[in-house]
C-alpha cells in the first residue's frame, strides 16, 4: 500500500469560533487532493494541525495507517510532512542555501559547514526550478514570487512523503506556475501525498485529482475533479450560487476631475512614469510579475525613495518622502503582502483599524478609548468583518477578513486616493465579490482608486481604465471600451519605447 494521510473527526475551536468540526477524509499518494472552501472554512487550521503548529481538540489523524499527533513542526518534518504556507517562513538575512538547507547544511570533518558543497547542491535545485538567482543571494533581496519559490524548494529538498501547498501560486507568474505544476506532477508520479489549497478554480481543474470541500469548519463533500464543474464547486463551498461575481456590481458612473497626477516618476525600478487619476475613478494597473506596478505605488506612498518626478493631489504639488507624508496628503495604500506590510499581526482588530487616526482621537497624548471603540465597531459593521470582538487578534482572522480590516482602516482616515495592491490575493470567491463592491462603493464616495491585479478578469470588470506596465515603464493606457485580455497582454509584453 502506498502513502496516505487520513483525518478522522478532527475538531478545533478558538475563542468564539469553531474552526473545525468533525472533519474526516483521506488523501492518497500519487494524487493531488485539493482543499476548497471560503476563507474561514478551516483549510489552514487543518494544515497547521497536520504540521504540528497547532493541536486538535479532538479526533485523530493517520499517516500510512499509523496514528500520529505532532506537537511541533520539527516532529512533523522528521516524520516526512512539509507544509508550505502563504506566510513565508524565511530568514531574510540568510542566503537561499542557508534557508533551504537550514538544519541540514553539509559539513566537513569537525562539524564546520561546507558551504561549497551546500551551494553546489543548492545550484542543482535552482536549475531544476529554473530560477534566475544564485545560491548565495540573500532572501530579502528576492521578489515576493521568488521567495515563494524558495519556500517550495525547502519542501522539495526534504523529500517529504506528504506535502501541503497553501495558495502556492498567489505570487507567481504564469511561467513560474508552469514550473511548479511540473514539479507537482513529478512528486505525484513518485507517490507523494499532495494537499493543495487554492481559490483559483482553473488551477484545480488543471492539477488536482480530487477536491475536498469545506464550509464553516465542516466537511461538505469530496468529489473527483473530472466530475466537477466550477458552478457546482462554488455553490457547495458558499452554500449558494453567487453567479457572476461582476454582473451585480453597482458601479460609479459619475467620474469627476483629476485628483492625482504623477509626472515623470523615477525610482530604482521605475522609469519615467506619468499618469492621472480622477475622483470617483477605478484605475487599473496591469502587467506581468516584475512590471513595476507595486514599485510605482511605493513611490507614491513614500515607502521607496523617489529619485525624481512630481506628485500632485487636488492640483497641489506634494513632497512625499515617507508614508506619513502620503497619508497627510490623503493617499492610503493596501500593500500586496498584507501580513508582512499591512497588518500588525499580534495586535487586535481595533488596534489595526485605528493606526492611521490615533493622533486625531487622542487628547493630551491619551487615546480616547470610547471614540476608538465606536469607530472600530463602525468599521467592523460597515465592512462585515467576521470577528466576535474588536479585541480579537488580527492574525486569527481569515485572509478575506484581514483584507477588510485594512480597507476599514483607511476608511476611518481622511483619504482622497486609495491604492489597492492585489486586494483579492488568496481570498475566496465569496469574499472577492464583497471586495469588488466595496471598491465600487469607495469610488462612489468620491475617492480615486488605483487597483493593481494580476487577475485579468478583475482588471477588465472592476476598472474604468487600465494602465499597462512592463519593466518599470508604462506601455499603454486603455479606456473601458477598448479593454480586452489580448490587448492587455500585448501591451504587457511590448517595448516601452513603442508607446507614444
Amino acid at each position: 500500500m502506498g502513502n496516505y494521510v487520513e483525518f478522522k473527526n478532527i475538531s478545533k475551536a478558538f475563542v468564539g469560533v469553531q474552526a473545525l468540526d468533525g472533519i474526516s477524509f483521506r488523501a492518497d499518494g500519487g494524487e493531488v487532493c485539493a482543499l476548497l472552501g471560503e476563507n474561514g472554512a478551516g483549510k489552514s487550521t487543518l494544515l497547521k494541525i497536520l504540521s504540528g503548529a497547532q493541536c486538535a481538540d479532538s479526533g485523530e489523524y493517520y499517516i500510512n495507517g499509523e496514528e500520529v499527533r505532532f506537537t511541533s513542526p520539527v516532529e512533523a518534518i522528521r516524520a516526512g510532512v512539509s507544509v508550505i504556507y502563504q506566510e513565508r517562513q524565511l530568514i531574510g538575512e540568510l542566503s537561499v542555501t542557508e534557508n533551504v538547507f537550514m538544519e541540514d547544511l553539509y559539513r566537513k570533518k569537525g562539524g564546520i559547514v561546507d558551504f561549497r558543497k551546500s551551494h553546489e547542491e543548492m545550484k542543482k535545485i535552482i536549475e531544476l526550478f529554473q530560477m534566475p538567482f544564485s545560491p548565495q543571494t540573500k532572501v530579502n533581496r528576492l521578489s515576493v514570487a521568488h521567495q515563494q519559490m524558495v519556500e517550495i524548494m525547502k519542501a522539495y529538498r526534504r523529500n517529504s512523503k506528504i506535502i501541503a501547498f497553501d495558495e502556492p501560486t498567489a505570487s507567481l507568474s504564469d511561467a513560474e506556475i508552469d514550473v511548479l505544476f511540473g514539479l507537482i506532477e513529478r512528486l505525484r508520479k513518485d507517490g507523494k501525498v499532495i494537499l493543495y489549497v487554492s481559490h483559483r478554480l482553473k488551477e484545480l481543474f488543471r492539477i488536482t485529482d480530487k477536491i475536498v470541500i469545506l464550509k464553516d469548519g465542516c466537511f461538505v463533500k469530496d468529489i473527483r475533479t473530472e466530475d466537477a464543474t466550477e458552478n457546482y464547486l462554488v455553490s457547495r463551498m458558499v452554500g449558494r450560487n453567487i453567479g457572476d461575481a461582476y454582473s451585480m456590481l453597482e458601479r460609479n458612473d459619475k467620474i469627476g476631475e483629476v485628483i492625482l497626477e504623477a509626472r515623470h516618476l523615477e525610482g530604482e525600478y521605475v522609469h519615467d512614469v506619468s499618469f492621472t487619476l480622477n475622483r470617483g475613478q477605478v484605475l487599473g494597473f496591469a502587467g506581468l510579475v516584475g512590471a513595476g506596478r507595486s514599485e510605482t505605488m511605493r513611490l507614491l506612498f513614500g515607502a521607496d525613495k523617489l529619485m525624481s518626478g512630481e506628485i500632485y493631489v487636488d492640483g497641489k504639488q506634494c513632497r512625499i518622502k515617507s508614508p506619513r507624508d502620503a497619508i497627510n496628503a490623503g493617499i492610503g495604500l493596501c500593500p500586496e503582502d498584507r501580513k508582512e506590510q499591512g497588518l500588525v499581526l499580534g495586535r487586535s482588530v481595533r488596534d489595526n483599524l485605528t493606526i492611521p487616526i490615533l493622533k486625531t482621537i487622542a487628547r493630551g497624548g491619551v487615546i480616547d478609548g470610547k471614540q476608538e471603540r465606536q469607530l472600530s465597531k463602525s468599521a467592523i459593521d460597515k465592512y462585515r468583518i467576521k470577528t466576535h470582538s474588536a479585541d480579537k487578534i488580527v492574525m486569527e482572522l481569515s485572509g478575506g477578513n484581514q483584507q477588510k480590516v485594512i480597507l476599514g482602516r483607511w476608511m476611518l482616515a481622511d483619504l482622497k486616493v486609495l491604492i489597492l495592491d492585489e486586494p483579492t490575493k488568496g481570498i475566496d470567491v465569496g469574499a472577492k465579490a464583497e471586495i469588488y463592491q466595496m471598491v465600487c462603493d469607495l469610488a462612489k464616495s468620491g475617492l480615486g482608486i488605483i487597483f493593481i491585479s494580476s487577475e485579468l478578469p478583475e482588471v477588465l470588470n472592476v476598472c474604468d481604465e487600465v494602465v499597462v506596465m512592463k519593466e518599470g515603464s508604462i506601455t499603454g493606457r486603455l479606456g473601458k471600451e477598448e479593454l480586452s485580455e489580448e490587448l492587455i497582454l500585448r501591451l504587457a509584453m511590448r517595448d516601452a519605447d513603442c508607446f507614444a
